[in-house]
C-alpha cells in the first residue's frame, strides 16, 4: 500500500517529507519508546507515536521506517521538521489516538506478513 493512499483515506497532514511520499508502507509500528522502535520496526514500516522531537527523525531514517505518524493532534518542533526534511523521512500528523489510527490501519489491510 502506498504512503500516499494512506493519506488520503485517512485525511493526514503532511508536515515534512513530500518528496517521499511515493514509499511503499509494508507494515505498522506502534510505539513511542525510541529504543523499542530501533530494536522491532521493519523496513517499510509506518510508525505510530506521540513523540514530536528530532531524535524520531534519526530513528526512522536507521530503520529506514516509510514515515511517521505523530497522534493525538500533536505538532512536530520545528527542528523535526527541518531534520526530516534533510533526511527525506515523512512526517504526517493525525488527530486520532494511535489504538484508533492502528485499528484504521488494520481494517484498511495493512498488515506485515508473519515469518517463521
Amino acid at each position: 500500500m502506498k504512503l500516499t493512499d494512506i493519506i488520503a483515506q485517512l485525511g493526514l497532514e503532511v508536515r515534512a517529507g513530500k518528496e517521499a511520499l511515493d514509499r511503499e508502507v509494508l507494515g505498522g509500528y506502534v510505539s513511542d519508546l525510541l529504543s523499542d522502535v530501533i530494536a522491532g520496526a521493519k523496513e517499510g514500516d509506518l510508525w505510530l507515536t506521540l513523540q514530536v522531537h528530532q531524535n524520531t527523525v534519526a530513528v526512522a531514517f536507521l530503520n529506514n521506517l516509510a514515515g511517521i505518524v505523530i497522534v493525538g493532534g500533536r505538532d512536530p518542533d520545528p527542528e523535526t521538521i527541518k531534520k526530516a526534511e534533510e533526511q527525506q523521512v515523512p512526517i504526517l500528523v493525525s488527530k486520532l489516538k494511535s489504538y484508533e489510527l492502528a485499528g484504521k490501519l488494520y481494517e484498511m489491510g495493512l498488515r506485515r506478513p508473519e515469518t517463521s
